[in-house]
């Protein structure tokens, strides 16, 4: 028994052809703002592709943008096949592809909410590439001297600006590695000498950030050396006084940023999957209806449209039947080339 029977008449399938094309064109507007989101979401990661370890965070984008392009392709051809449906003559030509085609729409579904899920599950992927990125990236802060990283002070400070953060995980991370490049250090000074003699690694550690974690919020004027030291200061008590410093580290507040990111296009990605599976259901109601008329020749007679033509389990059954007998067939083919090579051997 058919699964979702509707009987159509002339009137309804020529609205069904035309809904459906309008339906279609929409959809292509809607393949364009998913391939405009990917691309955004790209340029967004490659303006801070210094602090970010590897590549895996291009995936989403590069999935938006290829779902975009598919759904544009896929559309404007579902369009015309629809435009053509109310026309006999040219719908002939289509009608040995169309079943192949709605077969590559449900593919298509599938790869769209795969993407969809993907932009809402990755965030765990983002967090370890974030956090490794920025370890590095203040590593190599002080190089302004070296090619290769002379912008990485640069890049750290517009960073720590524009997100209002300080460090990878907060301000204190700066005091565990060396900042400050050597070519800014007076070695005949006995501060710095004790400094970098009382470290193993003979590296000048301080007690102090860059200025770009300064809060300019703050009433009091910025405090970034000496930051634990409560006699260096008036009135100052680092434990119990709010620092003039961003408190938040970066990597909590970019992974927070793309995120917000990732789920909006992830909830667009879902609307546009409802609206592409409305589409491919539409079509095989068109195609059904179409293969259903009784008599060709009287465009006003009655005909059934369908989603499936059996019941969901019917389907199921002869889908797997029809998969054994394809490795069935494989698997004898390779028998007949094996005993072809015997006696050519012999």
């Amino acid at each position: 028994m058919a699964l979702l029977k509707v009987k159509f008449d002339q009137k309804k399938r020529v609205k069904l052809a035309q809904g459906l094309w309008l339906m279609n064109w929409l959809s292509v507007l809607a393949g364009i703002i998913l391939f405009s989101l990917g691309l955004f979401l790209k340029i967004e990661l490659r303006k801070r592709s210094e602090v970010m370890n590897n590549s895996e965070s291009h995936f989403v984008p590069n999935s938006l943008i290829g779902v975009g392009v598919l759904s544009c392709v896929f559309n404007s051809l579902a369009g015309k096949i629809c435009y053509d449906a109310l026309d006999p003559a040219k719908y002939a030509k289509w009608k040995p592809w169309l079943k192949p085609y709605l077969a590559v729409c449900v593919l298509f579904n599938i790869l769209l909410f795969l993407v969809a899920l993907c932009c809402f599950l990755l965030r765990g992927s983002l967090e370890s590439t974030l956090a490794y990125g920025l370890k590095n990236g203040m590593k190599y802060y002080r190089d302004t001297d070296t090619p290769g990283r002379c912008f990485m002070k640069k890049t750290i400070d517009m960073l720590q600006i524009e997100f209002k953060c300080c460090g990878n995980n907060g301000f204190r991370d700066w005091f565990e590695i060396q900042w400050i490049s050597n070519r800014y250090l007076d070695f005949s000074s006995k501060e710095v000498k004790d400094r970098i003699k009382s470290n193993v690694d003979g590296r000048y550690l301080v007690d102090g950030v860059p200025f770009s974690c300064c809060n300019p919020s703050s009433p009091r004027p910025c405090i970034q050396y000496q930051l634990t030291n409560n006699s260096a200061h008036y009135s100052y008590d680092h434990q119990t006084e709010e620092l003039n410093l961003w408190l938040r580290g970066c990597r909590a507040a970019l992974l927070n940023y793309y995120s917000s990111l990732m789920n909006s296009m992830g909830v667009v990605t879902l609307l546009v999957w409802l609206f592409e599976v409305s589409i491919t259901a539409g079509l095989r109601y068109l195609h059904t209806a179409l293969e259903s008329v009784s008599n060709p020749e009287d465009p006003e007679c009655e005909s059934e449209g369908w989603l499936l033509e059996k019941s969901v389990p019917e389907t199921w059954k002869a889908f797997l039947e029809s998969f054994k007998k394809l490795g069935k067939s494989n698997q004898v083919e390779a028998e007949g080339a094996d005993a072809g090579q015997a006696p050519e051997a012999g």
